[in-house]
């Protein structure tokens, strides 16, 4: 079996920072990019909690969607599974760089929140689940970190793992 794109991310070099993922073009000249938005190291720092990640979704997304510039190519936002960061899918392909101010300003934006939008049961899935103060906390974190290293390049490039090929060409993941 084929080794998914974002499990060739190597997890024990990866920093917080904006990231392309991947790319899937869908045909006359439709792409789709999926970007990572790293909050947390792997593995080293501890993970996102999940009731400030939901609220952070809320809002992010509400943001996102909102936005006269990136609305229409906003496909989706939301959580990474290992609660280190997030993923969002967008119509086109952007450099990293280009969704850095974006990026800034929706986590900035989580500061101006009174409320998680959608944070109510009609409109969400668990909408007990939810920490506004610490979405806050992480949010002011992350823009803090993107605003000391706006200028280095190791934020926008993901640290890929090299796997030997076998002389079939076959991945060879174990020894």
């Amino acid at each position: 079996m084929e080794m998914i794109q974002s499990f060739s991310v190597d997890h024990t070099r990866i920093i917080p920072g904006i990231f392309l993922s991947r790319i899937d073009n869908l045909g006359e000249n439709y792409l789709v990019t999926t970007y990572d938005i790293r909050l947390k190291r792997p593995n080293i720092e501890p993970v996102i909690d999940i009731a400030a990640m939901h609220s952070l979704e809320h809002i992010i997304a509400t943001f996102l969607r909102n936005d006269p510039e990136w609305k229409d190519e906003v496909i989706y936002w939301g959580p990474m599974g290992c609660l280190t960061g997030f993923y969002l899918i967008l119509k086109g392909n952007r450099d990293p760089k280009d969704l850095y101010n974006i990026i800034l300003n929706a986590f900035k934006s989580v500061e101006d929140n009174i409320e998680v939008p959608g944070a109510a049961p009609v409109n969400c899935g668990y909408y007990r689940m939810h920490n506004l103060e610490m979405a806050k906390w992480y949010a002011r974190e992350f823009v803090t970190y993107l605003e000391k290293n706006k200028n280095s390049e190791k934020i926008f490039e993901y640290p890929k793992t090299e796997r030997i090929k076998t002389d079939l060409g076959k991945n060879f993941f174990d020894s």
